[in-house]
C-alpha cells in the first residue's frame, strides 16, 4: 500500500514538472514572439495627406497612378504636410508612377515652398505652412523602430480605405522596454479585457458628434459614430492613474485645416489668354477635347495673384470672351469655368481674334499686370478662314508672346482652300519650333500639355515680351551748327520729342540719351540720367542751342565713348544722328566702327546734308536707315516711317 502510494506521489510530482517545464517554455516563446514582432509595410492611397499621420517618421507603400493632378503636391524637395504623400514621392523621384515603399520624415513648417514641374508632377506653391516632410528611399536606419500600422488625426482612417486590417486593441511595443514573461493568469486577464472591450456599448451620437441633429447617412456607407469608434486608438493604463487595468482608448488628436490658397507660382508670373476654335467645322466631340486640355493646363499651372492668370476667349465669326485675367483666381474655380463654356460656331476668323485680343483682353481693366510677359496661345483645327500675319505682327509689336497649336491640318486635295499658307510660321515670334506645336489628331492633343506649361512659363525665352518699344537705348545726335539756327533747332528736338514718345521708357524699357555737336561735342544727358518719360520730354526741351561747325565723324565717335559704351548688355542699341549739312571731317571710319560695335544708325539728312553721307552713316541696307527731307518743317512726316522701320527690324532680325 505504501509503495502505491509513493508511487502516486511521484507521478504527480512528475506531472507537475512537466506543466511547469511546458508553462516556462510557453512563456519564453510568447516573450521570443513579442521582442521580434514581424514588420508590415502599411499601405496607403493617393490621395493620403502627410498632416493626417501623426507619426513623425514611418515608411509606406505607394499604390500606382499617384502622378494624377488630382493628388496635389505643394513645394519641391521639401514639402507642405498638405501634400499627398505618395505624389511628393513622385515629384521629388523617389518612386515613379508604378508606386512603391518610401521613407517619409517630418520636419518644420517653412516660411515658403516654391512649386515645380518634376517627374510628370506639377507641384504648387504656398506661402507658409506649419508642417513639411521629406521623401528619402525606404532604407531603415539600424535601431529604428518603424511602425507596422499608422495613427492618423483624421475620423475616417485612410489605412482603413487601402484595405488594411489593423485592429483596435493592437499596438506597438514602447520603445526601450523589454518584453516580460506573461503568465498564464495574465493571458487569461487579457483575453477577458479583450472580450469586454468588443462588447462594449458604442458611444452615443450625441458624445461623439458636436452637431444635435447629425445629417443621415446614405445606404452603404458607414455612420460617423462607426468612423469614431473603429479608428480609435488605445494606451496603455499605466500612463492614465486611476483608470481599470487592460487597454483603454485615447481620444485622437485633430489637425484637420482648411484647404490652403496659393497665391500663384511666382516662377510663372504670366498673363496668358486662349484662344480657342468654336467654328462649326469643329464638331463638338473635339470641341469637348479642346476644353479639356484648357482644364489640364488650368490644373497644372498655379494659378494665383502672384503667379499665373488665365482667361479664354473663342472665336468662330467674331471672338467674345468668356473670362478675363481677374475673374479666377485660382486652378479649380478656372476648371470649373472652363467646363461651362459653350460653343459657339461660325468660321475661323483667327485673325480676327488676334487683333481682338491685342486691342482689348491685355488692359489694366480686365487684370493685366505690368511686368508680367502677355502670352496667346491660340489653337487651330485645321486652318483660319482668315489672313493672321498682320495680326499676329501688330500683336508681337504690342509685346504679346503668339503660341500657336495646330491640329489636323489641310490634306493635298485641301490645301487650295488655305488663305494663307505656312500661317504659323508668319504668326509666332520665332520660327524655331518653341512657339509652335502641331498635332496630327485630336486625339493626340494631350501630349501638347507638359511642353506647352513649360514653355509658358519660361519667361526667359518669352522674346516677344521684349518689344520694338521696350527693349532699346536709344541715343540722338543732333547736329547744333549755325547753319541750323535757332528756330529750326527747335523743331528738330520737336522731332526728337515725338519719336521718343512712341517708347515705353523707363530704367528697365527703353532709354534715351543725346549729344549735341559743332566742331565740338556735349553731352546732353545720358542713358541713366532720366528713367520717365515725362522726364526724358522735359530734358529735350531744355537742351539748348550751341551753334558752331560741323564735325559729324567726331560726334559718332563721341556718341560712342559717352553713350553708348554705357548701355545696357541687353538693350538694342539704336543711334538716330540729325544733320543738315556736310560734315568737315570723315564720317566713314566712325560710321564703320559704329556698325561693328552692334549700333544700329538711323541718318536723317536736312536740306543740305550730302545723301553719300547718310547712306555711309546708315546701317545696312542705307534706304531702311536713311531719310532725307528738303525742309525742316517737314521732319514731322518721317516720325511714323522711322518707328516703323525701327519695330519691322526688330521683329525680322531676332527670327531663325
Amino acid at each position: 500500500m505504501r509503495t502505491v502510494v509513493l508511487t502516486m506521489k511521484a507521478s504527480v510530482i512528475e506531472m507537475f514538472l512537466v506543466l511547469l517545464v511546458t508553462g516556462v517554455h510557453s512563456n519564453k516563446e510568447t516573450a521570443k514572439k513579442i521582442k521580434r514582432p514581424k514588420f508590415t509595410v502599411p499601405q496607403i492611397n493617393c490621395d493620403v495627406k502627410a498632416g493626417k499621420i501623426i507619426n513623425p517618421e514611418f515608411i509606406v507603400k505607394c499604390p500606382a497612378g499617384c502622378q494624377d493632378p488630382k493628388y496635389h503636391v505643394y513645394g519641391t524637395d521639401v514639402y507642405a504636410s498638405y501634400s499627398s504623400v505618395c505624389g511628393a514621392a513622385v515629384h521629388s523621384g523617389v518612386l515613379d508612377n508604378s508606386g512603391g515603399k518610401i521613407l517619409v520624415r517630418k520636419v518644420a513648417g517653412q516660411s515658403g515652398y516654391k512649386g515645380s514641374y518634376s517627374n510628370g508632377v506639377q507641384s504648387l506653391s504656398l506661402p507658409r505652412w506649419r508642417e513639411s516632410f521629406i521623401i528619402l528611399e525606404s532604407k531603415p536606419k539600424k535601431g529604428v523602430t518603424y511602425p507596422s500600422a499608422l495613427t492618423y488625426s483624421s475620423s475616417k482612417s485612410p489605412a482603413a480605405q487601402a484595405g488594411e486590417t489593423t485592429k483596435a486593441h493592437q499596438r506597438p511595443p514602447i520603445p526601450g522596454t523589454t518584453a516580460q514573461p506573461v503568465t498564464l493568469m495574465q493571458l487569461l486577464a487579457v483575453t477577458v479585457a479583450e472580450a469586454t472591450s468588443t462588447t462594449l456599448p458604442r458611444p452615443s451620437l450625441s458624445a461623439a458628434s458636436t452637431t444635435s441633429s447629425p445629417r443621415p447617412q446614405p445606404v452603404g456607407h458607414r455612420s460617423q459614430e462607426m468612423d469614431l469608434w473603429s479608428t480609435t486608438t488605445y494606451t496603455s493604463s499605466q500612463n492614465r492613474p486611476g483608470a481599470n487595468p487592460g487597454f483603454v482608448p485615447k481620444e485622437e488628436l485633430s489637425t484637420q485645416s482648411l484647404e490652403p490658397v496659393s497665391l500663384g507660382d511666382p516662377n510663372c508670373k504670366v498673363d496668358l489668354s486662349f484662344l480657342i476654335d468654336g467654328s462649326a467645322s469643329i464638331g463638338k466631340r473635339r470641341f469637348r477635347i479642346q476644353k479639356q486640355l484648357l482644364a489640364d493646363v488650368a490644373q497644372a499651372l498655379d494659378i494665383g495673384p502672384a503667379g499665373p492668370l488665365m482667361g479664354v476667349v473663342q472665336y468662330g465669326d467674331n471672338p467674345a470672351t468668356h473670362f478675363n485675367l481677374k475673374t479666377h483666381m485660382n486652378s479649380q474655380d478656372l476648371k470649373t469655368a472652363i467646363e461651362k463654356i459653350p460653343q459657339r460656331g461660325g468660321l475661323s476668323n483667327v485673325g480676327r481674334a488676334i487683333s481682338f485680343v491685342t486691342k482689348n483682353f491685355f488692359s489694366k481693366a480686365n487684370g493685366n499686370r505690368s511686368g508680367a510677359p502677355n502670352v496667346v496661345v491660340v489653337m487651330v483645327d485645321g486652318w483660319p478662314t482668315d489672313k493672321v500675319e498682320e495680326a499676329s505682327r501688330l500683336a508681337r509689336e504690342s509685346g504679346i508672346n503668339i503660341f500657336f497649336i495646330t491640329i489636323e491640318g489641310a490634306v493635298e486635295n485641301e490645301k487650295q482652300y488655305v488663305v494663307e499658307p505656312n500661317f504659323a510660321n508668319k504668326a509666332v515670334c520665332r520660327t524655331n519650333g518653341f512657339y509652335s506645336l502641331h498635332v496630327q489628331s485630336w486625339f493626340g492633343l494631350h501630349k501638347t500639355l507638359q511642353p506647352l506649361v513649360k514653355r509658358v512659363c519660361d519667361t526667359d525665352r518669352l522674346a516677344c515680351s521684349k518689344t520694338c518699344l521696350n527693349s532699346a537705348d536709344i541715343g540722338f545726335v543732333i547736329d547744333g551748327s549755325s547753319s541750323v539756327g535757332t528756330g529750326n533747332f527747335r523743331t528738330v528736338l520737336q522731332f526728337v520729342t515725338n519719336i521718343s514718345k512712341e517708347f515705353e521708357i523707363s530704367d528697365t524699357d527703353t532709354r534715351i540719351g543725346a549729344v549735341q555737336y559743332t566742331y565740338e561735342q556735349r553731352l546732353e544727358f545720358g542713358f541713366d540720367k532720366y528713367g520717365s518719360k515725362p522726364d526724358i520730354l522735359n530734358a529735350i526741351k531744355r537742351v539748348g542751342y550751341w551753334s558752331g561747325g560741323t564735325s559729324t565723324g567726331a560726334a559718332i565717335n563721341f556718341a560712342l565713348e559717352q553713350l553708348f559704351m554705357k548701355s545696357k548688355p541687353n538693350k538694342r542699341k539704336l543711334m538716330i544722328l540729325i544733320t543738315d549739312g556736310r560734315s568737315y571731317d570723315d564720317v566713314r571710319i566712325p560710321a564703320m566702327a559704329a556698325h561693328l560695335k552692334g549700333v544700329i544708325t538711323y541718318a536723317i539728312g536736312i536740306a543740305w546734308a550730302a545723301q553719300e553721307e547718310l547712306e555711309v552713316i546708315a546701317t545696312h541696307p542705307a534706304r531702311d536707315h536713311s531719310f532725307f527731307v528738303d525742309e525742316f518743317d517737314n521732319l514731322y512726316q518721317y516720325v511714323p516711317r522711322v518707328i516703323q522701320n525701327i519695330c519691322t527690324e526688330f521683329n525680322s532680325q531676332p527670327r531663325n
